[in-house]
Formats: C-alpha cells, sequence, structure tokens
C-alpha cells in the first residue's frame, strides 16, 4: 500500500500542489458540514486550517532537504541541531487557541462550540498529514472525521434523549410560574438536584429564567418533559441545555 502513494511522499512541484489542494478539499469538506448548522468555523475556516497545517510539513521536509543539500556546507559550519516537525508542533498548539475563540457559554448556561474546537484542531492534523504525504492516515482520519461530525450527532441524540440526567433552561413571566413548573416537575417523581435563578434580565425580558439539574424516571423521555412543562401557564421559553 505505502509503494501505491510513494509520489505524494516526493518533494517535488507536483506532489506539493497535490498535497495542498487535497488539504483544501478535505478540509473544505468537514466545513461545510459546520457551516450548513451555522456554526462559527465553516467551510472557508477549515479548508484554510488544513491548508496552512499542510504547507506548514512541506516547509519542514523542503528547509530539512535544503540544509542537506545546497547549503550542507553552511549547515556543517554552524553544527546547528534541526527538527523538521518541529514547526508542525507549532501549529497545534496555535490552532488551540483558534479554536479556543469558538466556545462561549451562553445566556442558558450552554456550552457551545466544543465540537467546532475539535473539528478544528482535528482538520489541523490532518493537514499535518497531508502535507507529510502520509495518504494512509490521511484517508482514515477523514473518514472518521466526517463520520463523528455528520453521522454521529443522530446517535448522540437518541442517547442523550433516553438518558435520566438532564438540565433544563426555563423563562417564565413571573417566581410564581416558576414555582408551578417546579411542582409539576415534583408530581412527576423527577429529582432536581439544583436550581440557579438568574437575575439578571436581559433588556427584552422581563420575567425569571432559571437552570434545573434533573434525574428522570426511566418511563419518561426528555422531549415529553419539555412537551408537557411547554403547556404550562406562563412559560415564555423552555430548551434542554
Amino acid at each position: 500500500m505505502g509503494q501505491s502513494f510513494h509520489f505524494f511522499r516526493e518533494l517535488n512541484l507536483w506532489s506539493m500542489m497535490l498535497r495542498i489542494v487535497l488539504a483544501m478539499m478535505m478540509g473544505g469538506v468537514i466545513g461545510l458540514e459546520r457551516e450548513r448548522k451555522g456554526r462559527a468555523a465553516g467551510f472557508r475556516t477549515y479548508m484554510l486550517v488544513a491548508l496552512g497545517a499542510a504547507v506548514t510539513v512541506i516547509l519542514s521536509q523542503y528547509l530539512d532537504q535544503m540544509l542537506n543539500s545546497f547549503m550542507k556546507d553552511a549547515y556543517d559550519v554552524v553544527k546547528r541541531r534541526t527538527d523538521v516537525v518541529r514547526l508542525g508542533t507549532r501549529v497545534i498548539s496555535g490552532v488551540g487557541f483558534l479554536a479556543a475563540g469558538t466556545i462561549i457559554v451562553t445566556g442558558k448556561q450552554e456550552v457551545t462550540g466544543l465540537t467546532t474546537a475539535a473539528g478544528l484542531w482535528a482538520s489541523a492534523c490532518m493537514g499535518l498529514a497531508v502535507g507529510a504525504g502520509f495518504i494512509e492516515c490521511v484517508l482514515v482520519s477523514f473518514l472518521l472525521i466526517v463520520l463523528s461530525i455528520s453521522v454521529l450527532p443522530a446517535i448522540e441524540t437518541l442517547i442523550l434523549n433516553r438518558s435520566r440526567n438532564m438540565m433544563l433552561y426555563v423563562e417564565t413571566e413571573n417566581i410564581l410560574q416558576l414555582s408551578a413548573i417546579i411542582n409539576y416537575i415534583k408530581r412527576e417523581d423527577i429529582r432536581i438536584f439544583s436550581l440557579e435563578i438568574n437575575r439578571d434580565k436581559p433588556n427584552s425580558f422581563e420575567g425569571v429564567s432559571a437552570v434545573l439539574d434533573m434525574r428522570l424516571p426511566i418511563h419518561l423521555y426528555h422531549a415529553e418533559l419539555v412537551a408537557a412543562l411547554s403547556t404550562l401557564n406562563g412559560v415564555v421559553s423552555i430548551d434542554e441545555v
């Protein structure tokens, strides 16, 4: 199998062009899924991250070849030790800062952007593999990344809907309506671990908001509880977080 991809490991013009284009294409495909869901990092972001990572590894290979060919005499005089993977490690840490900017905590105390950040980091790692010409690893990682962000969310939703632990964000018109919701939850034999009432009201909302951490009975699903609570009087908004 390694001989089939030997051309990608050569350091010439056509090999470099194919590596860069391949990194852009694969990064773009991964970013399209995030773009479709309206995430902060989408098609162009993933494409540029994968492209930059691939170029970094190609540059490392070029520098190593340069120091061992026409600049070998100068290299022998300086006698400095070089590491061709050093630039690649800088990419990983640099993308970490970029990915951290996509992680936010909403007013509902919900953390969003973790999957986007992880996807950016994985896309950068894939780009490094493309730049190095390790196509076997690239194909496997690309398929697994696409599987993780396209197929697994449906399985994750199914599992979470059957989970007994649940966090709920509720907005009501007043504190009495919130009390009515809590009483309803208790009547359904739902255990409340914690209740956090948000007193910092947005300008567009004058009611009461709260986040409840609960444990549901076996027979009750998340979607059923949300649907039942949404029909109660005074409920302005309700969402699982």
